[in-house]
């Protein structure tokens, strides 16, 4: 007997253009990494994900520390949205934005999944405590700290 959509939750039955600002906001997964800085290689297109991090962004929280105000304070921080997130092609792997976008299921460990916002630091999918603000880094410094975050693929 097939379950009826009622049973289904709303990431699985409804497009990004459907879903209200409250279920739109309750997938971001918490993971922090669409907050660190990236680097693009003029000549590949490549980009590499560094352990720098917006000057907003909360380590321990892993959260925007002014979400509602962040793109007048930071001019480059990108506002996802159900028009742009397919075209964001350097969004986490495991971003849950990316994820439903290509019309996949949400993780074991998200916590619309659990129930818990922290099952994505307990797993060690989240950057929770491993990134420095870009407060505190040297801008020629910023391309010496490429990492490669779980869940995200190896570098070329």
């Amino acid at each position: 007997m097939k379950a009826s959509t009622t049973d289904s939750p709303f990431w699985k039955t409804k497009n990004m253009a459907e879903m209200s600002r409250t279920e739109w906001e309750s997938l971001c997964d918490g993971c922090g990494k669409c907050c660190c800085i990236r680097l693009e290689d003029e000549d590949t297109g490549q980009v590499y994900i560094t352990d720098v991090a917006c000057k907003l962004f909360n380590p321990e929280t892993c959260q925007c520390g002014d979400y509602v105000n962040r793109s007048a304070l930071v001019p480059d921080c990108v506002t996802l949205s159900p028009v742009n997130v397919s075209q964001l092609h350097w969004m986490p792997q495991t971003c849950a934005y990316r994820l439903v976008a290509e019309g996949k299921d949400l993780p074991d460990y998200h916590h619309l999944v659990t129930g818990s916002r922290d099952s994505i630091h307990d797993v060690g999918m989240s950057v929770q405590d491993a990134v420095t603000s870009e407060e505190l880094v040297d801008e020629n410094e910023v391309p010496t700290r490429i990492v490669i975050w779980p869940g995200e693929p190896d570098i070329d």
